[in-house]
């Protein structure tokens, strides 16, 4: 039996993985990870990381980050406590979908998670207070390779469900897209 319902989206090799919550009077159970199950999804790699973050006020954005080859990074994103507005950015050169974003929102209530391949961007959107997340990350953070796009980037023109709040001063200097960029390649 599965824990996991795969749903494609509306970009290539981005899943949006519903978890399966078995529960009683003392509470639930829910896997957040299996390799086994999730390799169907496109979960091809080893775990490297599993990052948490804590965000206190809404409306805050964090990303759009992503890291170059040789240390492009899968990421399995879910929302524990709170919700946020997830984005996932095809930067990939040569998709048909490239600078296209796909969001959902994630939330402890609706045990939803993003598997998010290669050749993304990804960031999100707090909303609510005291938003945490969690992500499983198929490579270690190499600071020499890591990147961004910004967020307000009118090229991709992602629709943040709410003013943002906050900002750190890294996302704030992370370029817009350029004609020049034509992408990673994988």
């Amino acid at each position: 039996m599965s824990r996991f319902t795969v749903t494609h989206t509306p970009l290539a090799d981005l899943k949006l993985i519903e978890r399966q919550h078995l529960g009683d009077t003392r509470g639930f159970l829910s896997r957040l990870f299996c390799a086994q199950e999730l390799a169907s999804a496109g979960w091809t790699k080893p775990i490297a990381q599993i990052n948490h973050t804590y965000t206190a006020k809404k409306g805050t954005v964090r990303g759009l980050h992503f890291q170059h080859p040789p240390h492009a990074e899968m990421k399995l994103v879910s929302c524990i406590r709170g919700a946020v507005w997830d984005v996932a950015v095809d930067i990939r050169a040569g998709s048909p979908t490239f600078l296209q974003w796909y969001a959902q929102e994630l939330s402890a209530e609706n045990h939803c998670a993003l598997l998010i391949p290669e050749g993304f961007a990804h960031g999100f959107q707090t909303l609510t207070d005291d938003a945490e997340v969690v992500y499983l990350v198929s490579a270690p953070y190499a600071p020499d390779f890591e990147d961004g796009l910004h967020p307000l980037d009118v090229k991709i023109n992602v629709n943040w469900p709410l003013e943002i709040s906050e900002l750190s001063e890294r996302d704030k200097k992370h370029r817009a897209v350029s004609d020049m960029f034509i992408g990673i390649e994988l």
